[in-house]
């Protein structure tokens, strides 16, 4: 029996052709695995999901069940009440699966785990269901969630993420796993020593940034063991990825080279890159070997000769040879050659070679469009694919004039750092991809995930994804009933409500905000530290009471038990910022008793953060850091390790170079380090108070890094990997807790306050040229916004 929502689904399912190039250069990047190995994996995707239910599908993998180079899957009802799924691929019958489990039996599965439970008698349909995707290529993955999320995972884990790009449709995963053992033996073979080495590669945490030229050696020396580890996990990983049918992209070579290239080639023309972000020479301004030296080739093609000898390979590879790093030259020819180099060196080992690049640079001031047509054009059309890394933010296939020819991917960038914060921008998400191929002269072949950090918002991936064969903008709040439902397998008012409330503010953002601007509880306080809003916190909180009043019903889910908490948990962030500014109006009042006041407060909401996060295991800073554990063979790669896992999500670097880039709203991290950084930083201000001194910055960060943070990285205080407590009764007492404190006034303010700011894309803008920041650093860009902001809500709300 169809409802209404079904009826829609099943009449926007119908294949809708807009006006796309083709490119028969890539008409080679296709899956080399047979018909029946794609089918068995399929079959093995479905058992992980199902298990003893999985004999109620039946599966077919023929290419000609839809046209070329447009995955396609079948569903029908045959005898036995049993299912049959036909696809062109692997991906496309997982796919197939997944839509029939979440549009016919309401199931999910997700990071946070599975609602997949299946009714008694499977739903019939009473006739075939043909689901044809748009593009060719669903790609997934920005070269920092390499490091962000997936640094430490065994084969367990990668399984698992596996199966879920499946069952969403990925079918081009960046591969990158694994490359520093072929870089070993192509620098070793040209005679390089390994203490050179390990001046060049970065630790296990910090590879993603290694790995582009922006840093050396922090986090390192990078051991053997795991060089050698790494690469057996990625011969696994690339076989589950291709009996699936998937295209794997593989790393090139963009250029960066070890310090002591010339010691071994003294004519070897090498020249120094700027500084990357706040780090000085000692872990940045790496070596780049210049694009008309004939080592350039040479190496490139040495590497893809070496990884194709141990990988096999589909074809297509990532390097990018400026990201974050402005070019020594703004000249056009320079530019061109950079492009030519490594395009030369994929081909030296490669003659099909496809170079895939990210677009993320070109957001970059620098980057004017002489600059990137010199680059993109430096390569034959067709012969390069560009990553549009943050189109929902920033879509620059429009301003490039899609990128001149060259075919470009439409990407959901949304996460940074990894950080959890609820998050989206589901209207630029809903009409996007649409756009993107309505563009004149589209150039676009695909849709693609980019976050930098997984395992959050998942509600934003499981929409994107389905721009895969949607044929128009979905009505958003009819969509997210149906999401309640097959998140919890329950028709709950309550949660759905939540839910609506949520996907239509919270999850809206149209003001140029992203995920890292405003992590407030979790940046390093400062008297002037700024924070804007593009929602009212009070539709956030009546979600947490949507929450709390579906809890009785829905208690026992376990997706529905994370989302509690992650709503919980950003609940009181939000609240938190009541305290800040009564922290700061006692403080600017020599009010000492004002701030201790105000400090209590701030460390009792961290310790209730804690207490609710430690009730969830996806909420434990001890998974991560058990994590990187797993992986060391003594007491110094267990050391080396721990240490990598916990300064990447706090100082990031030695002293704080990118500190709270990408943190954590962890159990355990937030008990002993973002907590007691606020306990000194409230005592702190009491005593300037009775010193009669002003706040030093500079003096601060000193003090709190090396009293709070520097202790917590080096310490190796053992944090549970099981949770305690029931989220749930935690997230329903605190709601009541802080009931007196979410009806204040202040927040409807500071939401008022916040839309009368200037677009903070542009003022983050001008304070990035003006210093010369990195994207990847944190913007303090309103220093002067608390000041001025503080003092006209505490008038309004005097009023």
């Amino acid at each position: 029996m169809f409802d209404r929502g079904r009826l829609l689904l099943l009449l926007s399912a119908v294949c809708v052709c807009h006006a796309v190039q083709d490119f028969p250069q890539l008409s080679h990047v296709r899956t080399k695995t047979s018909a029946q190995v794609q089918r068995e994996a399929a079959l093995d995707v479905i058992g992980r999901l199902v298990r003893d239910r999985a004999s109620d599908f039946e599966v077919r993998v023929d290419q000609n069940v839809g046209p070329k180079d447009k995955d396609t899957f079948k569903l029908s009802s045959i005898e036995g009440g049993r299912i049959l799924i036909e696809g062109t691929s692997g991906v496309a019958v997982s796919m197939g699966f997944y839509h029939y489990l979440k549009y016919w039996c309401n199931a999910q599965r997700t990071w946070a785990g599975q609602q997949t439970e299946l009714p008694a008698t499977l739903p019939l349909l009473d006739k075939p269901v043909v689901v044809t995707t748009h593009d060719k290529f669903r790609y997934y993955k920005n070269v920092c969630t390499e490091s962000y999320s997936f640094a430490f995972w065994q084969w367990d884990r990668w399984e698992q993420e596996i199966d879920w790009m499946a069952l969403h449709g990925i079918n081009m995963p960046l591969a990158f796993t694994g490359q520093e053992a072929i870089f070993q033996r192509v620098y070793l073979n040209l005679g390089l020593t390994q203490a050179e080495l390990d001046e060049h590669f970065g630790g296990p945490a910090f590879l993603a940034w290694a790995r582009m030229g922006n840093l050396r050696r922090w986090g390192g020396p990078l051991p053997q063991m795991w060089i050698t580890n790494q690469l057996l996990l990625q011969h696994k990983v690339l076989q589950r990825m291709r009996s699936l049918g998937m295209t794997p992209v593989l790393p090139g070579f963009a250029g960066h080279v070890p310090q002591n290239l010339t010691r071994v080639f003294p004519n070897a023309n090498v020249t120094r890159m700027r500084r990357w972000s706040q780090f000085n020479s000692t872990y940045t301004a790496t070596y780049l070997l210049q694009f008309e030296d004939p080592l350039f080739q040479k190496i490139g093609g040495m590497f893809i000769q070496e990884m194709t000898l141990e990988f096999g390979t589909d074809h297509v590879y990532n390097a990018d040879t400026f990201n974050e790093m402005e070019p020594l030259s703004s000249d056009p020819k320079y530019i061109r050659s950079a492009g030519k180099a490594v395009y030369s060196g994929l081909l030296a080992g490669d003659p099909q070679a496809i170079w895939l690049m990210q677009g993320w640079l070109f957001l970059e001031g620098y980057w004017k469009p002489p600059l990137v047509k010199a680059l993109v054009t430096s390569v034959p059309i067709g012969r390069m694919i560009i990553l549009d890394l943050a189109s929902e933010l920033n879509p620059l296939f429009s301003r490039f004039e899609s990128y001149y020819g060259q075919p470009f991917i439409w990407c959901m960038i949304h996460n940074f750092g990894g950080t959890n914060e609820l998050y989206g921008a589901v209207d630029a998400i809903n009409v996007g991809p649409f756009n993107g191929r309505k563009f004149p002269n589209s150039s676009m072949i695909g849709i693609g995930l980019t976050p930098e950090g997984i395992n959050q918002n998942e509600v934003m991936y499981e929409f994107m994804m389905e721009n895969a064969w949607r044929t128009e903008p979905r009505d958003v709040d009819q969509w997210v009933v149906s999401y309640a439902h097959q998140r919890y397998g329950a028709d709950n008012r309550a949660a759905a409500d939540a839910w609506t409330r949520l996907i239509g503010t919270v999850y809206n953002c149209s003001d140029g905000h992203h995920d890292n601007d405003r992590v407030f509880l979790t940046r390093r306080p400062s008297t002037k530290n700024s924070y804007s809003i593009w929602y009212k916190p009070r539709d956030l909180f009546l979600a947490w009471e949507g929450f709390v009043n579906a809890s009785n019903d829905l208690a026992g889910s376990q997706l529905f038990q994370y989302d509690i908490t992650d709503v919980t948990r950003n609940s009181l962030q939000i609240i938190s910022l009541y305290y800040y500014f009564d922290m700061m109006s006692a403080f600017q009042k020599n009010d000492s008793a004002g701030v201790q006041a105000a400090g209590v407060k701030m460390s009792g909401l961290l310790a209730d953060m804690d207490h609710v996060l430690s009730a969830n295991d996806r909420f434990l800073v001890g998974g991560w850091i058990a994590d990187a554990k797993s992986w060391a063979t003594d007491a110094d790669e267990t050391k080396l390790l721990e240490y990598n896992a916990r300064n990447q999500i706090t100082l990031w670097g030695p002293d704080g170079e990118i500190v709270d880039y990408a943190s954590k709203q962890w159990a355990g991290v937030v008990a002993d380090y973002y907590k007691p950084r606020w306990e000194f930083f409230s005592t702190w201000l009491t005593q300037l108070i009775k010193n009669g001194s002003r706040f030093d910055g500079y003096i601060f960060n000193k003090n709190v890094m090396a009293q709070v943070e520097t202790p917590w990285t080096v310490s190796t205080y053992p944090y549970p990997t099981e949770p305690t407590g029931d989220a749930v009764a935690i997230s329903r007492a605190l709601l009541a807790k802080y009931q007196p404190v979410i009806h204040n006034p202040f927040f409807q303010k500071i939401y008022e306050m916040s839309q009368k700011q200037p677009k903070r894309q542009k003022v983050e803008s001008l304070i990035r040229k003006k210093f010369r920041l990195s994207s990847d650093i944190p913007v303090e860009s309103g220093t002067w916004q608390f000041s001025v902001m503080e003092e006209r809500i505490r008038v309004e709300i005097s009023r």
